[in-house]
């Protein structure tokens, strides 16, 4: 494995010989990956940890073993790329209104059925009619602070699959000031996760149901305890700030037990204040024929989570509703006033609750 101990390269050596052979076709050696017998190889990237023969690509079709090497074909591929405000990731609680330039490549180490980004997420490089453009880092930061925007949004697709991109544009935000953002499905192997851990701000991530069933049906994994791991390591090891996101759809992660399961993992394992957010499923791709998920469920699920001892509890994907604001979780105060993405009231004051004068979690002005 390419990875930092006594007996290889440290990480700074390995992320000078990644900016030395990068180029502006994408491809690029990959971080994190074993060499095995017959120039196969074993791809540390994420837990499905893909054998790979050679010639051939992994799960999530970014990955190519070309004699015995494994080969990111998406290093500053960019497919889609806007500035959006923080909240649409959703982010609640990391500067609410703030401006982040938000991007995204090709590919997906999930084939989630009901996808809204799967123009993309489920695409092959280099296959297909689906066009990207090469940015570098330094243009990338380049035109982060040509927009005013506070921070780099990986999102649109797995941010994961971008390690090495991710990597030097995290790096390179750091030391001009920017903050980053993961918007991911949480499925990274610990070492991904190290590697980009010192220099990435906000986890924003999926956890999609909380059995082996729900899992298979929404992203084709049994295991989804790797998720769970890196979410808690993002968390207490690297000191990132956590927004959990439950995008509920009927008849798949909607049962009351699996809700309360997400709820109190949530509460044991990062704490009464972390945010989660409940969203609304609308019909799309291969799930045409499931309903939005009633508002009443959501309603629902927000009420079990408050009875079971979180406090920062929101519901999304229904413009106007009072489960878009946040709410001071000692007095109850209205904080911050939401219409869909945008901030309409603002009232915490350097972190804290103008009424009662309790901190309030997360960073603000």
């Amino acid at each position: 494995m390419r990875r930092l101990d006594k007996t290889v390269r440290s990480w700074e050596a390995i992320i000078k010989g990644m900016k030395e052979m990068r180029g502006s076709n994408g491809v690029i050696e990959a971080l994190l990956y074993d060499r095995l017998e017959g120039n196969k190889i074993r791809c540390g990237l994420c837990p499905r940890r893909c054998v790979i023969e050679d010639g051939k690509r992994g799960y999530c079709l970014t990955r190519h073993n070309q004699d015995g090497k494994l080969y990111s074909l998406i290093y500053g591929q960019v497919a889609s790329m806007s500035i959006n405000p923080i909240e649409k990731k959703p982010v609640f609680h990391f500067y609410p209104g703030s401006r982040w330039l938000s991007l995204g490549s090709l590919g997906c180490n999930f084939r989630c059925p009901g996808c809204q980004n799967w123009q993309i997420s489920h695409a092959e490089p280099g296959k297909g009619i689906r066009q990207t453009n090469y940015l570098s880092p330094e243009e990338l930061i380049a035109l982060a602070k040509k927009h005013n925007c506070l921070g780099i949004s990986w999102t649109f697709n797995e941010p994961a699959l971008w390690l090495e991109y991710t990597l030097d544009g995290a790096e390179l935000a750091k030391e001009q000031g920017l903050y980053t953002n993961y918007v991911t499905n949480g499925c990274m192997t610990q070492e991904a996760l190290d590697a980009i851990g010192p220099y990435l701000d906000v986890f924003r991530v999926d956890i999609k149901g909380f059995s082996a069933d729900s899992y298979n049906r929404i992203g084709h994994i049994t295991d989804f305890s790797p998720i769970l791991e890196a979410t808690k390591r993002a968390k207490e090891k690297w000191q990132m700030h956590v927004e959990i996101v439950t995008n509920i759809i009927s008849g798949f992660n909607d049962d009351e037990a699996e809700l309360e399961g997400i709820a109190d993992w949530i509460y044991t394992e990062l704490g009464t204040t972390t945010p989660w957010h409940l969203t609304r499923f609308f019909p799309h791709l291969e799930l045409l024929q499931v309903s939005p998920t009633p508002i009443a469920t959501l309603e629902k699920a927000r009420k079990m989570a408050y009875e079971r001892g979180l406090k920062y509890v929101y519901i999304g994907n229904v413009p106007g509703h009072s489960g878009e604001n946040t709410y001071c979780h000692q007095c109850r105060q209205l904080l911050v006033e939401r219409r869909v993405f945008d901030v309409v009231k603002y009232k915490i004051r350097e972190g804290y609750c103008p009424s009662c004068g309790v901190a309030i979690p997360g960073r603000f002005i």
